[in-house]
C-alpha cells in the first residue's frame, strides 16, 4: 500500500468509484483532499457519454467536491477525437446526449441522418424504437458503427441500470454488424489519462471498479490497478476472471489511510 500511495498521480474512473448516480461514496471525500493536500496529479476518466468535463464538475460541486473541469476526460472525447483522426470533417448519425454531439462538433464532426459515415452511440434516456430503426437503416447503407463504450450495465443511484453496451446490442444483431467501441477497455482511453498527466506510465496507478473494463485496460497499458469494490464488482467475482488487480480495496477512502505521504 505505501508504494500505491507513493505514485505521482493517479487516474479514477468515476461510476462506482466516486460516486453512484447523485450520492458520493463513502470516502471520495477524503481521497481527493489527500490527492490536492499531497501535490497527487489525478484524472477522472469516465466511459460515460452523458456529461461534459464542465458539466461533471459541477454535478460534484452539487455534491460538496471542488474539481476544476481540466481533471476530467470522456469517452465523448475520446471518441471524437478518434473519429477526428481517422476521418477529418466526417458526419454522423447520433444516439446520445448533448455532451457527446458537442464534443464531436468540436472537433468538426456534423450531424448527418441521411447518408452519415458513423452511426454513433452513447448513454442516452432519449433512447427509442424511432431512433434505433434510423440507425439499423444507415448502418445496413453503409455507416460504420461506433459506441463510446462497451458496457453492458452501470451503477446508478437506483441501482444497476443499461449502458452502451445494452444500447448498441440490437443494432448489431439486426444489421449483423460489430460496433467498435472507443471507451474502456480501449487502450485508447489510458492513452488519453496519461497524456493529460504528462506521467510515466509506472508513476501512476488506475483505479477502477470494473474487472471486464477498468483492470483489464489498466493491464494492457502496463499501469498498475486497483481495483474498487464500491461499484458493481464483488469480491468473490474476481476468481472469475483469468487476470487480477495489483491492489483491491472496498472504496478509495483506504488510500489515505488516514495520514500524508
Amino acid at each position: 500500500m505505501q508504494q500505491l500511495r507513493e505514485k505521482a498521480g493517479f487516474i479514477c474512473d468515476m461510476d462506482g468509484v466516486i460516486y453512484h448516480g447523485n450520492r458520493i461514496i463513502e470516502g471520495v471525500h477524503q481521497f481527493i483532499h489527500w490527492m490536492i493536500d499531497n501535490n497527487k496529479k489525478f484524472v477522472f476518466l469516465t466511459n460515460s457519454a452523458e456529461r461534459t468535463p464542465h458539466e461533471l464538475s459541477m454535478k460534484l460541486e452539487r455534491m460538496g467536491l471542488t474539481v476544476s473541469a481540466e481533471h476530467f476526460y470522456t469517452s465523448a472525447m475520446a471518441t471524437a477525437e478518434f473519429l477526428h483522426s481517422q476521418k477529418a470533417g466526417c458526419t454522423a448519425y447520433v444516439i446520445g446526449e448533448a455532451a457527446l454531439t458537442k464534443a464531436l462538433y468540436d472537433h468538426g464532426i456534423y450531424m448527418n441522418d441521411v447518408n452519415p459515415d458513423y452511426v454513433i452511440v452513447g448513454e442516452t434516456r432519449s433512447y427509442n424504437f424511432e431512433k434505433l430503426e434510423k440507425a439499423i437503416e444507415l448502418v445496413r447503407k453503409g455507416a460504420r458503427l461506433i459506441g463510446t463504450n462497451p458496457d453492458i450495465t452501470g451503477p446508478t443511484e437506483k441501482g444497476i441500470m443499461p449502458a452502451t453496451g445494452a444500447l448498441i446490442a440490437p443494432i448489431e444483431i439486426a444489421t449483423g454488424k460489430k460496433a467498435y467501441f472507443v471507451g474502456k477497455p480501449n487502450p485508447l482511453m489510458l492513452r488519453h489519462g496519461l497524456k493529460k498527466l504528462d506521467c510515466h506510465s509506472q508513476d501512476i496507478a488506475f483505479i477502477g471498479d470494473r474487472m471486464d473494463t477498468d483492470i483489464i485496460a489498466g493491464i494492457e497499458s502496463n499501469i498498475d490497478t486497483v481495483l474498487v469494490l464500491s461499484g458493481v464488482t464483488a469480491l468473490e467475482d474476481i476468481d472469475r476472471y483469468p487476470y487480477c488487480p495489483k491492489y483491491v480495496l472496498q472504496n478509495v477512502g483506504e488510500l489515505p489511510a488516514g495520514h500524508n505521504v
